[in-house]
């Protein structure tokens, strides 16, 4: 059983660092995912970036090594990814350009980091949105912020609207049969989104790209499924349940008229 393990440990590429993450995918600090790649287009170039939930620091070490940022501080609240990242940036002789600190959410930022850009990747966008909500005090309102949620959109850009965040750019990206979507915002004073624009999107509703409609068509099973399940169900199902979904049916089937 040992032989096998070891044998399982062994890296795809003679020397490489083997960092599996995504799935069994080989990732390291050159080789991102598909998401982390799409999220680092979005950082600007020369940005001091704060990586919140940083994992193995992958993604401000990929940039630093790459040259398209200044400096960035990479923040984890769990022990094990925090060492990680802190391995990652030491192998890669950054430590004077990455600052890694054991940290909840947003209080990782420091005032002298001179923070321009913030990345929150691969969480709920309900955590997401609490993670800013919780920092509002560490946010100067100057950064771009690069989220990608697994799922939960809709709470997220409600967060980002009701505080003033306009969102810039958005897409919805398929890697291992997920469906992810980075939101890319910068404060601008007042905005308003309709209902409907906070659930989808207010630039993928216009944009309709393939992986958008393709998200939306497998979304709209789900929900016609679901509503099948209540008519079926033995139990009651409440009503405001019923409505919701139903009503989440209905302005799928219209986005996709």
């Amino acid at each position: 059983m040992h032989g096998i393990a070891r044998q399982n440990l062994a890296p795809i590429r003679p020397k490489a660092p083997d960092a599996r993450g995504e799935k069994g995918l080989q990732l390291n600090e050159q080789t991102l995912s598909m998401r982390l790649e799409r999220v680092a287009a979005h950082v600007p170039a020369g940005a001091r970036l704060a990586d919140i939930g940083s994992d193995h620091g992958y993604l401000p070490v990929a940039l630093m090594r790459r040259g398209a940022i200044a400096a960035a501080v990479a923040g984890e609240v769990a022990l094990t990814p925090f060492r990680a990242a802190e391995r990652t940036v030491r192998e890669n002789d950054l430590d004077l350009q990455i600052t890694v600190r054991l940290a909840n959410g947003l209080a990782a930022i420091m005032p002298g980091d001179g923070i321009t850009a913030i990345s929150i990747c691969g969480m709920g966008g309900e955590t997401i949105r609490d993670i800013l909500d919780s920092g509002k005090a560490r946010l100067s309102g100057q950064e771009r912020l690069v989220l990608q949620p697994n799922g939960g959109e809709q709470p997220l850009r409600q967060w980002l609207m009701d505080n003033g965040y306009r969102i810039l750019c958005e897409e919805v990206l398929r890697e291992n049969r997920f469906d992810y979507e980075i939101i890319v915002a910068e404060r601008a004073g007042p905005v308003m989104y309709t209902a409907e624009e906070l659930y989808f999107g207010p630039l993928q509703m216009q944009a309709r790209s393939p992986a958008f409609l393709v998200k939306w068509q497998r979304k709209l099973r789900q929900k016609q499924q679901t509503l099948a399940h209540f008519a079926q169900a033995r139990q009651a199902v409440p009503e405001e349940k019923v409505q919701d979904i139903a009503r989440q049916a209905r302005w799928i089937t219209e986005l996709l008229a």
